[in-house]
């Protein structure tokens, strides 16, 4: 099944009540609102919340995760390590060995944060008591979140769950997020895709490298700070922190992509990917037309550079929401872009990177007018992963990406490239065709 066929007028029949309505679809009209909803995209970073406060129907028990579904029995290392710490996190056992228990129980329910409009890097897990960006797209008033980033080093995203890990994020919690808020209130909120756009013609491709998002954040924020905490010692400690975190501003990223896509759900017809995602175990994207069932495959493991002492076998299959960062086309997608990043991730050279960004452009509908990249020409980003084009021409999404050691608590031990199972985006196309009456 060709894309030239797929992208044809189809129509299915619907069975309704007196007799049958034939509803016709219109691929590329539906593929046309999706890539204007994208580009109409306005996030701004709103407020900082509690997830208790925005869920109240999740309690403590009900833990949050990077990914599509996934069972306990065959999660991986650093997921079960991120849930256990965040069990001890919430007060709901004293040791490791108590959450480990209580996690394996049944009483612990384990759910995507994309189901609550929510991203996270790596192990993502968003629980009770954790604060969160509430990053708002102003043009159709819908609200994405994503926690705020835990800073470099043993981190729970990376399944560490030491007290040391707790103590930060009990940090966190109670004086950076409180100190956050106020501040982005008093500045009435931050333009996150000016700053996105700033970013990449800077070099950053918002997924490995975040270093001018963090840079240009700090700039805006740290003068309102400086007048919102008026304790010396506190404010010196946000500064360090957030100045000291190149990657920052990736958590805001997601939380803007996130944002941007969700309004994207749910057209009649459209096969535009809306959510791409992994758990450490599975891979799983969303297709606009097919609303939010997840197509999945084992997920695959990232190739690129290790840090020094480690190999490919220490390493933990891909995980994290944070490939939001290139479902609305940023991250690898970009790559051109970002030519320092480059070497990180194990790319031979910038020809290579120019080549993967070409090669993106032959699977998506569009580019971006407002994300362009000075490197190619001020070309802009390409947007709109199309599943027929993925599989048409067997070139799949390519994505930048952090590489976990198999092992909690050993955290971040290289970066690489990694790109979806062709499985999803075969299946997706299946049951487009099955749904629309092929």
């Amino acid at each position: 099944m060709g894309r030239r066929e797929l992208s044809e007028r189809i129509s299915f029949r619907n069975n309704a009540i007196g007799g049958v309505d034939i509803i016709m679809v219109d691929i590329e009209k539906a593929n046309a609102e999706a890539i204007n909803r994208i580009n109409r995209g306005e996030p701004v970073l709103k407020d900082v919340k509690y997830r208790h406060e925005i869920f109240p129907e999740l309690d403590k028990k009900t833990i949050l995760h990077a990914g599509p579904p996934v069972k306990w029995d065959i999660m991986c290392g650093p997921l079960k390590g991120a849930i256990i710490g965040a069990i001890r996190f919430e007060g709901l056992a004293k040791t490791e060995v108590e959450a480990e228990q209580l996690a394996a129980s049944g009483d612990i329910t384990f759910l995507p944060n994309h189901d609550f409009d929510t991203v996270g890097p790596m192990t993502g897990i968003t629980s009770y008591s954790m604060p969160v960006f509430v990053v708002e797209n102003t043009s159709f008033g819908n609200l994405a979140y994503c926690m705020i980033n835990e800073g470099l080093g043993k981190v729970m995203r990376f399944g560490a769950n030491d007290d040391s890990v707790l103590e930060r994020l009990a940090w966190i919690r109670d004086e950076l997020a409180p100190a956050v808020k106020v501040t982005v209130a008093v500045m009435d909120g931050i333009n996150l895709k000016v700053l996105l756009a700033k970013a990449l013609a800077m070099g950053d491709e918002m997924h490995q490298r975040n270093i001018a998002g963090s840079a240009m954040f700090g700039r805006e924020f740290f003068p309102a700070l400086s007048k919102t905490v008026t304790d010396i010692a506190k404010l010196q400690r946000i500064i360090e922190f957030v100045a000291g975190n190149e990657q920052w501003f990736l958590n805001l990223a997601m939380a803007a992509g996130k944002a941007t896509m969700d309004p994207v759900r749910g057209i009649e017809g459209s096969t535009v990917v809306t959510a791409m995602a992994r758990n450490g175990t599975n891979f799983g994207i969303r297709v606009s037309g097919l609303g939010d069932q997840w197509f999945q495959a084992p997920v695959e493991q990232p190739r690129g550079l290790y840090f020094p002492g480690y190999s490919a076998e220490d390493a933990n299959p891909d995980m994290g929401d944070s490939t939001i960062v290139e479902t609305f086309g940023l991250g690898g997608m970009v790559m051109a872009a970002a030519p320092a990043v480059t070497q990180f991730i194990g790319a031979t050279s910038v020809d290579e990177a120019v080549r993967y960004t070409r090669e993106m452009g032959e699977i998506t509908l569009g580019k971006s007018p407002h994300y362009v990249m000075p490197a190619m020409n001020f070309e802009g980003a390409p947007t709109g992963i199309d599943i027929r084009a993925v599989v048409e021409t067997g070139i799949l999404p390519i994505i930048n990406t952090g590489i976990a050691h198999k092992e909690p608590g050993v955290g971040q031990v290289g970066a690489g490239l990694v790109s979806p199972p062709m499985k999803c985006f075969e299946d997706a196309v299946v049951a487009f065709a099955e749904k629309y009456g092929f």
